[in-house]
């Protein structure tokens, strides 16, 4: 339902409110943030005591851009509100507004009684006045007021209600960006969340699915030792599944620690030795790298793969996370003296025949290139794996 506000009849208003009073309120009201239709509702009020009109409705065009959608309304009886929810967009007075881009006004109201069927029109409302809600050349909504009296308005009151239009359809393309920006997030998110997905559980279900016809064989020819071979394959299939699936959704829950990356991630390297057995030494000349809340999220989940790939696939003793402030860029390098890119490339080709795939890296390039970064993988000299991971900054961000 619209919304619905209470207004005492304008006509006993001595004087309507000041232009700029009402410029005022509608930029405040924008400027909270609320709920864009009940905003817009809101401003009714005022448009109808500058105005003298009696009552007023706002209408949103649909996103085919053919039909009307009611969003709020002031003084209309509840058989014109039926029928008035949504209307065509090119129908009567507010058709003509939508259509022109410009003020439309009449006295002919059969078209609005015949719509209601009610006796609202040509009786209490003699004319009807068509503010179109614009941005540019898009009209994006539709104001209308109308009144009990079939005088007309000053030129100055008209291009006052132009231009509050053209306010008000600023905000209604604004509102329009941001669900267009909401809605892309989402699908970058799922196409995220798919992807992770697919490298963490679907090559290993893919590797199990294919053992299970060789169990199948191997039991019916009662051969034992294939059988709890290839049991053994996917029973250490399921736990690496299960185990990766636990990795993914920990990273989706994943918040920033309200003291920082740096804080948060000097905690993360405290913890490592006890949970993997690898010491972990972390160097961070710098306590603060001037990063969005996403920027930071981001960084802590690249370093965050980085450091599970040494957990799982390096064999390493020792491992490093150090953060480096450069004239333009964060860099941030995580090390081991594992098995090395040599070692990662062989379980990789294994990994094609069938087992744990992957290691997250085009993840992390991806995370990093939203960012403008980029994540290089290579050896380390002395032997061992180094994954550097390298943010460009503004001037303004680095001498912030």
């Amino acid at each position: 339902m619209p919304a619905q506000i209470a207004l005492t009849d304008t006509r006993a208003v001595a004087s309507p409110l000041p232009v700029a009073g009402i410029f005022a309120e509608i930029t405040a009201g924008l400027a909270t943030g609320s709920d864009l239709e009940t905003l817009l509702a809101r401003f009714l009020v005022p448009l109808l005591r500058l105005s003298g009109a009696q009552a007023g409705a706002v209408r949103i065009l649909t996103d085919d851009g053919e039909r009307m959608k009611l969003v709020g309304e002031v003084g209309l009886p509840p058989e014109v509100l039926a029928a008035e929810q949504v209307v065509d967009r090119h129908c009567g007075i507010c058709g003509a507004a939508a259509d022109t881009d410009a003020l439309a006004t009449g006295a002919d109201m059969r078209p609005c009684a015949q719509r209601s069927a009610s006796s609202y029109f040509g009786q209490r409302c003699h004319r009807v006045l068509a503010v179109p809600l614009r941005h540019r050349d898009t009209v994006l909504g539709i104001c209308t007021l109308f009144f009990d009296q079939g005088s007309e308005l000053s030129a100055e009151i008209e291009a006052v209600l132009r231009s509050i239009g053209e306010l008000l359809g600023l905000a209604l393309h604004n509102a329009q960006l941001e669900r267009e920006h909401l809605r892309a997030t989402v699908m970058s998110e799922r196409q995220l969340i798919a992807g992770e997905v697919h490298d963490a559980v679907a090559q290993t279900l893919a590797y199990m699915k294919m053992r299970l016809p060789l169990l199948h064989d191997a039991m019916l020819e009662h051969d034992d030792e294939r059988s709890l071979k290839y049991y053994g394959d996917i029973k250490r299939a399921v736990g690496e599944a299960h185990a990766s699936l636990r990795e993914v959704l920990t990273h989706f829950r994943t918040r920033m620690d309200p003291q920082g990356l740096v804080h948060a991630l000097r905690n993360v390297a405290h913890g490592f030795f006890e949970r993997t057995g690898i010491a972990l030494a972390f160097d961070s000349p710098v306590s603060d790298l001037h990063l969005s809340v996403e920027q930071e999220l981001q960084v802590f989940l690249i370093v965050q793969e980085a450091l599970s790939n040494i957990a799982k696939h390096s064999l390493a003793r020792q491992a490093k996370l150090a953060i480096r402030q450069l004239p333009r860029a964060i860099e941030i390098v995580v090390e081991d003296d594992g098995s090395g890119i040599a070692a990662i490339a062989l379980v990789a080709h294994e990994s094609a025949a069938g087992t744990q795939t992957h290691f997250g890296i085009d993840i992390m390039q991806e995370r990093a290139q939203r960012m403008g970064g980029s994540v290089e993988l290579s050896e380390r000299e002395g032997g061992g794996t180094r994954v550097r991971l390298t943010i460009p900054q503004t001037d303004k961000a680095v001498h912030d």
